[in-house]
């Protein structure tokens, strides 16, 4: 980018007082640190991880031997020549056995190596979409954050605009009632009074909307949230050096690699029923009067055995042209990811350069508006503007307030956008991928107390009204007290 230069931008967060709750600030590092040990879908993540961890752990099983001891213990009815030379037709006994076997594999036609190779990729698969999802998950609490804190300047602005109508108001009531103002002035800017508190009350209703998303998202409410940082000293300074980070390090990218690595080895596999099978089997048995004859017979074998089979009916043809087609469907999802991660990261770098070149025509307008607009003011109490002259460039400047506010926010969410985009986040903020199996049913209990409850709208709400200043409804007649 040409003429890049580090900018300190944040955005500043309206703050209020928390009626029921004495809390430390909220930074936005606490925010993902919160969400990420607490969302259920970087559980379900690490969950799946643990399993195939687990996975990894059987197919190793594969190289150590196994024992297996059985015995019983019943009635045998017996008729063959060993009872027919003792003298009986058929013998009835109690038949006692147990037997001792212990084997181990010399050689199963690569079998277990190509199992554990294929479970390790899919581990290690699974590690890497815990890293992507944990990504996500922390981009949607950046952009929650920054919706609550945008929506809190909204409604701080909101409130200035609405003070300002009833200044305006004010001025114009006492005109008229002086006999210098018409009425139909009066009506205008009661009107205009009513819209600006009308907006302020959409605003009021959004901000709870943003509470909302950010409860889902980090599993608390947003208490006292502090600026979310620039990071654009963090970016690189172009959109072929972000994409080359993209591709080395994305998290979604490397996990379709690795199952692409985990469908080759699943072909190597296949592969192990053309080969002949080899195991050492010890093994030793016990008997007692067994196939009608009295007495105990003992027996104790160490045999190396070969199975090989000859024929299965073309199964293991038809399996090996299966996973064949499994490496190129792997190969697929892995080139379809690959250009998911570019678009998307082509996408989020077009809206940073975008709201970079925006913020400046915006703060140019909102310097503008407002000189206008006090110019309007002098010149309106001198009788040379016209009343809908000086509201419209009072609406103007709340306008463009709005919108230098609104592409501040998405500035900064570009940045974090980037930063995802490149799988950086997380080692960018220093948050650390979550590990563990996660709360479970013990998450349940505090998500259902917090969830009715709310820190922003409502008590903003109160708290305002009480105290004036922007939050408290406006919306009065001549000589009316404002409402509690």
């Amino acid at each position: 980018m040409n003429n890049k230069k580090t900018l300190n931008l944040v955005l500043v967060a309206s703050l209020w007082a928390i009626p029921y709750s004495l809390v430390s600030a909220t930074t936005l590092e606490d925010a993902i640190r919160q969400a990420l040990s607490s969302n259920p879908d970087v559980r379900v993540e690490t969950n799946e991880l643990l399993s195939r961890t687990e996975e990894v752990q059987q197919a190793r099983a594969g190289y150590l031997p196994t024992m297996d001891i059985t015995a019983g213990f019943g009635y045998e009815r017996s008729d063959n020549s060993s009872t027919r030379a003792a003298g009986f037709d058929d013998r009835s006994l109690t038949r006692k056995e147990a037997a001792i076997n212990l084997q181990q594999m010399l050689f199963d036609g690569y079998a277990t190596d190509s199992e554990v190779a294929r479970q390790s990729a899919r581990r290690a698969s699974a590690g890497y979409r815990v890293e992507g999802v944990s990504q996500n998950k922390a981009l949607e609490t950046v952009s929650a954050y920054l919706a609550v804190l945008r929506q809190q300047r909204f409604v701080e602005l909101s409130g200035e605009n609405l003070e300002a109508h009833k200044r305006i108001y004010d001025q114009v009531r006492l005109r008229s009632e002086a006999g210098i103002g018409r009425s139909s002035d009066l009506e205008q800017v009661r009107g205009r009074r009513a819209s600006a508190d009308a907006s302020r009350l959409a605003d009021l209703a959004n901000l709870r909307d943003a509470e909302s998303t950010y409860l889902t998202l980090v599993g608390d409410l947003p208490r006292d949230l502090e600026p979310v940082p620039s990071q654009q000293s963090r970016l690189p300074d172009s959109l072929d050096a972000a994409i080359e980070a993209a591709l080395a390090k994305h998290p979604t990218l490397r996990s379709a690699q690795e199952d692409v690595h985990s469908a080759v080895a699943q072909r190597a596999a296949a592969d192990n029923s053309f080969y002949p099978h080899f195991n050492l089997e010890v093994g030793s048995t016990w008997g007692e009067d067994q196939d009608g004859v009295t007495g105990v017979d003992k027996d104790v074998t160490a045999m190396v055995r070969m199975r090989y089979n000859l024929f299965s009916g073309g199964r293991d043809k038809a399996r090996q042209r299966q996973t064949a087609h499994l490496i190129n469907e792997a190969k697929e999802v892995r080139n379809r990811t690959y250009r998911q991660v570019v678009e998307s990261l082509r996408l989020s770098w077009t809206a940073y350069e975008a709201t970079q070149a925006q913020l400046v025509s915006l703060n140019q307008h909102l310097i503008s508006s407002e000189n206008t607009r006090d110019a309007y003011i002098q010149q309106f109490n001198i009788g040379k503007r016209t009343l809908i002259d000086l509201l419209n460039t009072e609406n103007e400047v709340f306008e463009a307030k709005r919108a230098y506010a609104e592409a501040l926010s998405d500035l900064l969410n570009a940045q974090y956008r980037i930063l995802v985009g490149m799988g950086q986040l997380l080692d960018t903020i220093n948050v650390p991928v979550p590990q563990g199996p996660g709360t479970g049913d013990e998450g349940l209990k505090p998500y259902a107390e917090i969830a009715p409850k709310t820190v922003l709208a409502s008590d903003f709400i109160a708290d305002k009204q009480e105290h004036g200043g922007p939050g408290a409804s406006g919306t009065t007649t001549d000589g009316e007290k404002k409402n509690n």
